[in-house]
């Protein structure tokens, strides 16, 4: 994965094509938070980095394969300086709730750029968060802590997490009140999570959602029959009632 590989390789000697490379990175991302995605242009970054325009077109392919690699290894640097693991599975959420919040409003700019629809989908940096995100919610759904399916979960809570970001961002920072992503936080695991660790007997929807969860881990089915049983276990959690 490019999002793990930009952390490790920054501690190991670098040959001349990635130093250049590193370089054009860190260039353009000084760049970036100082004038915005509009003072990042080919030639800005490469006066500033002191080389010719074609090494980033060489390196990068255009300029969208340059800011992807600057939203990478500044989203890279800033996780790797918060890691942190949790036992509860809850609190893992929460810690990575507090790390999103965090980023976005210490890097607007980059933020902008993960936030916007026509690039989400293609970033490396966006591809890996939302694998980050998957990974806390299928644990809180093995936990049996969801009362809704790992899908849907995850698209509330990034829904609400990119949201009070770019709420946030959109106040100047003297008004900014941070009990906002609080609240949103508070609100979005009322709608996903159970009020307690274990699934309740009588809560059907959070015993399907924490049974879905270990499906395609048991040995004893085959392919087609795991995938027959996950699709009977998601028709209680798709249930409009």
């Amino acid at each position: 994965m490019r999002y793990r590989r930009t952390v490790t390789d920054a501690t190991k000697p670098l040959d001349g094509r990635s130093a250049t490379r590193t370089n054009l990175v860190e260039v353009a991302a000084r760049l970036l938070r100082e004038h915005g995605p509009s003072g990042v242009t080919t030639r800005a970054v490469a006066q500033a980095a002191g080389v010719q325009a074609p090494a980033i077109y060489r390196l990068f392919g255009d300029k969208d394969g340059l800011l992807d690699s600057v939203a990478e290894h500044v989203l890279a640097t800033y996780v790797a300086g918060k890691r942190s693991e949790h036992s509860d599975p809850v609190a893992d959420l929460r810690a990575g709730w507090d790390t999103h919040i965090g980023f976005g409003l210490a890097n607007p700019a980059v933020f902008g750029l993960l936030a916007d629809p026509d690039r989400a989908l293609r970033s490396p940096a966006t591809v890996a968060g939302l694998d980050v995100l998957r990974a806390r919610v299928h644990r809180l759904a093995a936990a049996g802590r969801l009362r809704v399916p790992e899908r849907r979960a995850v698209e509330l809570i990034h829904a609400a997490g990119t949201g009070a970001v770019l709420a946030l961002l959109a106040v100047p920072p003297e008004r900014r009140d941070l009990g906002l992503a609080d609240a949103m936080y508070d609100a979005v695991t009322r709608a996903v999570l159970t009020d307690v660790p274990a699934v309740d007997a009588n809560d059907t929807a959070a015993a399907a959602v924490a049974f879905r969860a270990v499906v395609p881990e048991l040995p004893m089915l085959s392919g087609a029959e795991r995938a027959l049983l996950a699709e009977w276990l998601d028709r209680p959690t798709d249930s409009p009632a």
